[in-house]
């Protein structure tokens, strides 16, 4: 995609990111109708109606592309440019009344993002990037941390609650926890992968997480200067992560959690 079509398709996920941000603030203190509820996960009318009007905003400037999201498929998502969305990313925290959610937004070209967008309405913070330029924060061009030291580092850890997932990543959290500064399970993957790229974060691991997740975020590390390491993992879209500053992954001793 030339440089003057990835500047409208960001432009487009930054007027995506933003109303949806406006619908999560404007229901922020109403009653929210649950679409399902699992044992670890709920679906609001909230993550539904917020893809809807995402996939309408993108739809007005890129019809012909398809849409990945976590709250369905429009298109054929195997053709060669594709949006990847998460609507609400953290929304059990939404649910719960903790302002700790945001909306992700990547186009993808050949499965490799290169527009990413993520916004967190509380803070209205947004961070975008595009392929081979810096990210940036608000317009402001941040970078990933550059600590060294593992007892320096704050690391942050998800899981999903299955218990082949426990069994393998509680003994790094246990592990973790003792030689960083901090571990922070912070319940949205988007947000936390933005965070590492701004340097609030030094790391992040999950074992098993989907696409929507870390399609924005990925690109957002790496254009910061850190990495996203990523093999896939048994599911569809699914995938192990790790992300960090690019100095750490194989002092975290990871790679054996995220086979």
């Amino acid at each position: 995609m030339k440089t003057v079509l990835l500047a409208k398709a960001l432009a487009t996920a930054v007027k995506a990111a933003r109303a949806a941000g406006q619908i999560m603030r404007a229901n922020w203190h109403q009653p929210k109708r649950v679409n399902s509820a699992a044992a670890h996960d709920i679906k609001l009318e909230l993550d539904v109606r917020c893809q809807a009007l995402i996939e309408k905003i993108l739809a007005s400037a890129f019809p012909q592309i398809p849409v990945l999201g976590e709250e369905g498929i429009t298109g054929d998502v195997t053709a060669a440019y594709r949006w990847v969305v998460d609507p609400i990313d953290g929304t059990v925290n939404y649910f719960f009344g903790m302002p700790h959610a945001c909306v992700s937004i990547a186009l993808q070209h050949q499965e490799k993002s290169v527009v990413g967008v993520i916004y967190d309405p509380f803070t209205d913070e947004i961070w975008t990037t595009t392929k081979g330029q810096p990210t940036r924060l608000n317009g402001k061009v941040v970078r990933v941390s550059n600590r060294t030291k593992i007892g320096d580092c704050i690391i942050a850890m998800g899981f999903s609650k299955s218990q082949d997932n426990l069994d393998q990543s509680l003994p790094h959290l246990i592990r973790l926890s003792r030689r960083a500064k901090k571990i922070r399970i912070m319940g949205s993957a988007a947000l936390e992968l933005a965070y590492v790229a701004s340097g609030r974060l030094d790391a992040y691991i999950e074992r098993r997480i989907n696409l929507w997740d870390v399609a924005a975020g990925s690109l957002l590390v790496e254009n910061a200067g850190g990495d996203f390491y990523a093999p896939p993992a048994p599911g569809k879209f699914r995938y192990a992560m790790c992300a960090d500053n690019g100095k750490l992954r194989k002092k975290l001793q990871v790679d054996s959690l995220l086979k």
